[in-house]
């Protein structure tokens, strides 16, 4: 066996030097195998990435290689829950229609015979790209394992080989073995590599740093990247530079004094994902958030609802930094087996760090909009207390509406209290019905005729003494009039500037999830919803006011979004 070690090893060399949640470990044997029917066309996403059926979760190393966007992805070909995990494998050329490909990495070896687990991509010099994964053995041990493409010629990458010398990580005494995951996109710096692993324990959530000079022998850093007490398990935990100055996105080795670097991870017991901004302290080898941004529950999150495990990733073609992230399903339960839902990846977003430095941005990639179809139009409108106005003329179930609302006076906006510092729990007391003074407000999305449907995503405006506080919210408990399903209110304050009284609001409409992008993309929230009686043709669209100031419809774009291509 040693001499075959020996030949990989001398292998990989060669290939670098050239020119130079899991998401959901929960376990449901009786079911990891059990064959899924087709996912209810009805609540069959369009132009989301979606299986046919099947589970689905973390978009694992997602890249952009010699013209081809590739997504791998968590995948249970047997099954519609957790279980029987491979890393699918999926191509595009536009990020929108995609190509599915046979799975690049499966269990096969001892040391991910029960488990090819989450990871990411790197490209090394002389453009070849490699992946990090977790591997799990018999014994739940878990280790970072490589494998390389096995015929660089072929543009979709189609054959990957796991060479003999794996795992090239091990979890060395003081690390907890079964907690040891999801290894991030490596980086260059003084000629190493570097890449995080994420971890955890007695509940402080844990980025181990690795170094290596030829990507093959590995050393942990004395001291963790960075940690927090009280956060649990780190996973897919993500690292990477953002501009002060521009919307460009940044390749992960560059390092300048105009950046910040973000640190994102997913956390276990919460099932989101938060991120921090901060400063990357290269001499010492350690991340240092700023006093502002605050890790764990009360921090920053991508996104304020269904959405997890997430991975960015540089698009040197169109110099952005790009954010996927999986529409998880939070409570997956014995009924969804029988449908057999399978879970979808948001829509590929750009990602840019706010001119005030104190937050993220993210929109829609703009090959999304090759898809729009059907386009209405309406400005100027009144929105009177109780109104509600029908936006006709285009597929309501599969949309792309774009709005701008104008606030004439904020002097009716309640008073916030300090306590109300639970977005989602606020959203949660004071609903769309519940009356306010500015606000509720925004739009009934996939809505049956009589209202007996619909989820409500809606702006709140408050006032305190020095400043106007916005809620967005995005809630789902009247989506359905199916029982036992998840239908939560899901919320997060938008950080706007109220000069210009002007609130914007785009949402992606898609059979059965609602992304929202609030002020511009600052707050971002994706629902997950069964509508019944609100599918197909039967979906409705209103903009709504349940509030005592009139709120204007300034400006409306709303298209019908047709299906992308998947093949």
């Amino acid at each position: 066996m040693a001499i075959w070690n020996l030949l990989w090893l001398y292998i990989l060399i060669l290939y670098v030097n050239n020119g130079r949640m899991e998401a959901s470990h929960k376990v449901y044997p009786q079911f990891q195998s059990l064959s899924a029917v087709n996912i209810r066309q009805l609540h069959h996403t369009a132009f989301h990435f979606q299986p046919p059926k099947n589970w689905i979760n973390d978009p694992n190393g997602p890249m952009y290689y010699n013209g081809i966007y590739h997504i791998f992805y968590q995948y249970n070909p047997k099954g519609a829950v957790w279980g029987n995990i491979v890393w699918g494998h999926s191509v595009s050329k536009d990020l929108i229609s995609w190509k599915e490909l046979e799975p690049a990495i499966c269990p096969s070896k001892h040391f991910d015979i029960d488990g090819a687990w989450s990871g990411s991509t790197t490209i090394l010099p002389s453009n070849k790209p490699i992946i990090l994964y977790t591997g799990v053995d018999y014994n739940g041990i878990q280790t970072q394992n490589y494998a390389v493409p096995a015929n660089l010629s072929d543009p979709y990458l189609r054959k990957w080989i796991k060479p003999g010398n794996n795992p090239l990580i091990d979890p060395e005494n003081g690390v907890n073995a079964t907690a040891f995951r999801d290894p991030s996109t490596a980086w260059w710096l003084n000629g190493r590599w570097r890449v995080l692993v994420g971890s955890e324990r007695n509940s402080r959530g844990i980025a181990y740093l690795y170094r290596s000079r030829d990507f093959i022998h590995w050393t942990k850093a004395k001291h963790p990247f960075h940690s927090a007490p009280n956060t649990g398990m780190w996973e897919c935990p993500d690292f990477y530079p953002v501009s002060l100055s521009s919307k460009e996105g940044l390749d992960p080795s560059y390092m300048g004094k105009h950046v910040k670097h973000v640190l994102k991870v997913s956390l276990d017991d919460a099932r989101y994902d938060y991120y921090t901004l901060g400063t990357y302290l290269t001499n010492e080898d350690k991340y240092v958030p700023d006093n502002a941004s605050v890790d764990g529950w009360a921090g920053l999150r991508y996104d304020y609802g269904n959405f997890y495990a997430s991975k960015t990733f540089f698009d040197p073609a169109k110099r952005r930094r790009i954010l996927w992230g999986w529409v998880n399903e939070s409570d997956f339960t014995r009924d969804d087996v029988k449908k057999g839902w399978a879970g979808i990846q948001a829509i590929p977003r750009i990602v840019w760090l706010d001119t005030n430095q104190r937050q993220l941005k993210q929109w829609p990639v703009e090959e999304l909009n090759t898809l729009r179809g059907e386009n209405v139009k309406m400005s100027h409108l009144k929105l009177e207390k109780g109104h509600h106005i029908e936006i006709q003329g285009i597929t309501a179930a599969q949309a792309d509406i774009d709005v701008t609302f104008y606030i004439p006076s904020l002097d009716k906006a309640e008073e916030f209290n300090p306590s109300w510092e639970d977005a989602q729990r606020l959203c949660a007391n004071k609903g769309s019905k519940v009356e306010g003074g500015v606000g509720p407000f925004g739009l009934l999305t996939l809505a049956s005729k009589n209202l007996e449907e619909y989820t409500a995503v809606f702006f709140r405006v408050f006032k305190t003494s020095k400043k106007h506080v916005v809620l967005l919210c995005s809630d789902a408990r009247s989506s359905s009039l199916e029982d036992g399903i998840y239908k939560p209110s899901f919320a997060g304050f938008v950080d706007v500037d109220f000069a210009d009284k002007k609130l914007s609001l785009r949402s992606l409409i898609d059979h059965s999830v609602v992304e929202s992008f609030g002020g511009g993309g600052k707050t971002c929230i994706t629902s997950r919803v069964y509508p019944t009686l609100a599918v197909l043709d039967n979906a409705h669209l209103y903009a709504f006011n349940n509030g005592d100031e009139t709120i204007i419809v300034k400006n409306l774009n709303a298209w019908s979004m047709n299906k992308a291509k998947m093949t």
